[in-house]
């Protein structure tokens, strides 16, 4: 593999990263979830902690700007649980910020996002965006565009949060074909809530990583598809295209907290990977492809 991987305690050969969950959330805020809020650094570190308790290394925090980050927090965490953290900067849906916050930054995002992934106390390592339920509004198409000149000045993977896991070849146009971002360095969240194996292996065959997060949630046809759409995109070649998550959003879905949180994918679904697909599947979805997906050459 070539280019390194940043994260909050600085970059790292992808071949150090190790077993990793490649989207969740210790720190998130939202008006969308009142009283919800992830805040606790201890309850973080926690939750850390029965990850690495059964192998896990890496963990990818998506929880891009005005969204309670706790960027200053990540450093402390990875040191005391030895797991390696990655930040993200970006933006999410116009419902998740004051419209006054919104208009104060709206012109800045790309210089924003490149001050965060290259001069920040602690840097971000990923680019989170969002689209639209079914298609690009007109907050997604200048997010977008500001995701896309960041990577151009950064070479920063972008991440997309698709609303349902739908627009997924649509956001892939205007990343790839009208901003010119490789395709391999676009991480197309939430695909699992829009079970289509069909555009996942278009996707896929496009070049772009495809994301399954938030197993165990039923209401998102998860964990019942989930072992039918990866088993589409291995036979049909794209092994290497396959990341999952945990996604975790809520204090009550933290294992500490009696929900499945991140330890579910390493008490629950590697086993059942290993077991019905294989350990060289197991081994692509949880280390190769996600060093492969957060590593690039850093222009910055």
């Amino acid at each position: 593999m070539t280019g390194t991987i940043r994260t909050v305690l600085g970059d790292i050969e992808p071949e150090s990263l190790g077993v990793c969950n490649a989207h969740d959330h210790l720190f998130i805020s939202s008006p969308q979830l009142p009283g919800q809020e992830l805040d606790d650094a201890e309850a973080a570190l926690l939750e850390l902690n029965s990850f690495a308790a059964l192998g896990g290394q890496a963990v990818v925090q998506w929880t891009p700007y005005g969204m309670g980050q706790r960027l200053l927090d990540l450093p402390e965490l990875s040191r005391r649980s030895g797991v390696h953290l990655v930040a993200a900067t970006g933006l999410h849906q116009a419902k998740h910020y004051a419209a006054a916050e919104f208009a104060g930054i709206r012109d800045d995002l790309a210089e924003l996002f490149v001050h965060q992934l290259t001069a920040a106390p602690v840097r971000a390592g990923l680019i989170k965006v969002a689209s639209a339920f079914h298609h690009i509004d007109e907050h997604t198409r200048h997010v977008l565009a500001a995701a896309a000149a960041a990577h151009h000045a950064t070479g920063a993977p972008i991440g997309v949060h698709l609303e349902g896991g739908t627009a997924a070849s649509a956001v892939l146009d205007e990343l790839a074909g009208t901003h010119g971002v490789p395709p391999q360095r676009v991480i197309l969240g939430h695909l699992h809530r829009f079970p289509d194996s069909s555009i996942h292996r278009q996707v896929a065959a496009a070049g772009a990583f495809v994301g399954f997060e938030g197993p165990s949630r039923a209401h998102h046809t998860v964990d019942w598809r989930l072992f039918d759409n990866i088993a589409a995109l291995v036979e049909s070649g794209h092994t290497d295209r396959i990341l999952l998550g945990g996604d975790t959003v809520t204090a009550s879905a933290r294992s500490t907290a009696d929900g499945p949180g991140m330890a579910y994918l390493l008490h629950t679904l590697r086993p059942r990977i290993e077991r019905e697909l294989g350990l060289e599947i197991a081994t692509a979805v949880f280390t190769t492809n996600p060093a492969r997906a957060f590593s690039t050459h850093w222009r910055r």
